[in-house]
């Protein structure tokens, strides 16, 4: 849920990248972090956990407008992809506003992908979060795989998979060239701020 901060005259929303081991979360961040003017974000963060790690920032984006007269201040975090770390995982999705679900496009990874999908779900039930309510965007990741004859999962079966009822907005991306990150980013954001900008408006 987003934070009035009366002092600063803001509104803090938060978004959570998801999903599973290696799937290309922490590079998502590391690209959007550096495609932000200075000026309006804050200092890339990163925990390390023994192994894997939970990375955030914050920015002021100027383009979003204000919701009730308020700035909007958007913290973006990652969370660890392994299962050890479930514990860490709900820690970060407490408060979450909004989540980018990162799907790994190879298809040794196809069972991963839908495990997680699954964790999320239960772990934003157990925070407290209904999961059918929360701005929810999907990124179909490391589509450029295919360039060097790794074995990637079609568009379609990733869908089928990951959203059947096709009522999610998704991304064909290459966190690692950029392909997709910023368009991802951007839907997740304008979701966010819708949602939060219309509950605060009740």
């Amino acid at each position: 849920m987003a934070i009035i901060r009366s002092k600063s005259n803001e509104v803090q929303c938060k978004i959570v990248y998801y999903g599973p081991g290696r799937g290309g979360k922490t590079t998502n961040l590391i690209m959007i972090h550096k495609a932000i003017g200075s000026r309006i974000r804050g200092d890339l963060i990163s925990i390390n956990t023994a192994g894997d790690r939970t990375i955030f920032f914050d920015f002021l984006p100027m383009d979003l407008g204000l919701i009730r007269n308020l700035s909007i201040k958007i913290s973006v975090y990652t969370v660890p992809g392994q299962v050890r770390y479930n514990d860490t995982r709900r820690l970060v999705l407490r408060g979450a506003d909004g989540v980018v679900f990162v799907a790994d496009s190879m298809e040794v990874r196809r069972q991963q992908n839908i495990e997680s999908l699954l964790n999320l779900r239960e772990n934003l039930d157990l925070v407290g979060i209904n999961p059918s309510s929360i701005s929810l965007v999907l990124q179909y990741n490391k589509r450029d795989l295919a360039e060097n004859g790794t074995k990637i999962m079609p568009v379609e079966l990733m869908e089928m998979d990951l959203n059947p009822t096709s009522g999610l907005t998704s991304f064909e991306a290459s966190a690692v060239t950029g392909v997709g990150v910023k368009e991802t980013f951007k839907q997740i954001c304008m979701l966010t701020v819708a949602s939060v900008g219309s509950q605060l408006l009740r």
